[in-house]
């Protein structure tokens, strides 16, 4: 496979290594996001993100941050990935449960302002 070519149609590819990439994919149900009984986000726009770089990694939910139903608090914590930017982290009731990409490349702009979250810290729920 040359540079040029991706695996899968519609991959992102890390301009920098090219055997790292992402599919983002819109997610036609609802999405529900629970911690414990409370209700933290809900939403018809999430999307899917599809990652593989030094393994297969597990496919993550964004929501939009429009469609946070309770506030969350951005702690001190950040990070860079170098394929989607550079991320925050947020907390509920003082548990972090979510991070964001709030500086994010052109190509993965589809992930600007959306939260995803730890999910051994919520419920998510698909469809319904």
């Amino acid at each position: 496979m040359n540079q040029l070519e991706m695996p899968v149609e519609g991959a992102i590819p890390n301009p920098n290594n090219p055997q790292h990439f992402m599919v983002i994919k819109p997610i036609d149900r609802r999405i529900r996001v629970f911690m414990g009984e409370t209700l933290i986000a809900e939403t018809l726009n999430a999307v899917r993100l599809l990652e593989v770089g030094r393994t297969i990694y597990d496919p993550v939910i964004y929501v939009p941050a429009d469609d946070l139903s309770q506030p969350l608090q951005r702690n001190e914590k950040a990070s860079h990935c170098p394929l989607k930017g550079d991320a925050a982290y947020f907390e509920c009731d003082g548990s972090e449960v979510s991070w964001a990409y709030v500086e994010t490349f052109d190509f993965a702009d589809d992930l600007k302002g959306r939260h995803a979250f730890w999910p051994d810290k919520v419920r998510i729920e698909e469809g319904g």
